[in-house]
């Protein structure tokens, strides 16, 4: 099932450095936790992110994005509604969030929402869909972090993610890079092929 680390709001690492609560390492350089604020600065800065992946929809909060400024760390937001209703879940912003948590360029990357319970949780379990965990313990890491919360909705669109659009979109992507790269290369090969002949035959 791969490793889970959590720690509680009131965990300290030093006098200064205080945990977001829920937070947890999803896996080496993935992150995840509650909305951060002032107070967990300090410890955040020792995950040495790249990136933080929000899913609120609401403005980022000032003094967080000057935080984030000022060390360089770049704000992805998707903006999902905190909703009861399954309708309201957006599989294509889920997907997109995948996507940005996929690319290692992005890493070490922080996930968030505003309790680091449900719509993180949504995130996380279709990326351990992605990954081949078992739909038991896909659930049984959503529940961990939910607790009495757990939402129903949650679970079933999670258990009915399809994790295959999230591959054929970075196929798409980055299929057609790698064989417009290919073909880059086969012209630049030939074209020294051609040159090398030339030299050969006393063309040139």
């Amino acid at each position: 099932m791969g490793s889970l680390v959590k720690a509680k709001q009131s965990d300290v690492a030093g006098d200064d450095f205080i945990t977001p609560c829920n937070f947890a390492i999803v896996e080496r350089g993935i992150y995840r936790c509650s909305f951060p604020d002032s107070l967990n600065f300090s410890f955040i800065e020792t995950l040495h992110l790249r990136s933080i992946l929000c899913l609120c929809p609401e403005s980022y909060p000032e003094e967080n994005f000057r935080f984030l400024q000022s060390k360089n760390i770049q704000l992805f937001q998707f903006g999902i509604q905190g909703t009861k209703e399954p309708s309201m879940v957006s599989k294509d912003m889920i997907t997109e969030a995948l996507e940005v948590l996929l690319d290692v360029r992005n890493h070490p990357i922080l996930i968030h929402c505003k309790q680091g319970k449900h719509r993180t949780g949504c995130v996380v379990g279709c990326y351990r869909k992605l990954k081949n965990w078992c739909m038991p313990c896909v659930l049984q890491e959503y529940h961990h972090f939910s607790g009495s919360k757990a939402r129903p909705t949650d679970m079933k669109f999670i258990e009915n993610y399809d994790a295959a659009c999230v591959s054929q979109r970075l196929y798409n992507t980055n299929g057609y890079k790698q064989r417009r790269n290919q073909e880059f290369e086969y012209g630049v090969a030939k074209f020294f092929l051609v040159i090398g002949l030339m030299g050969i035959m006393g063309m040139g």
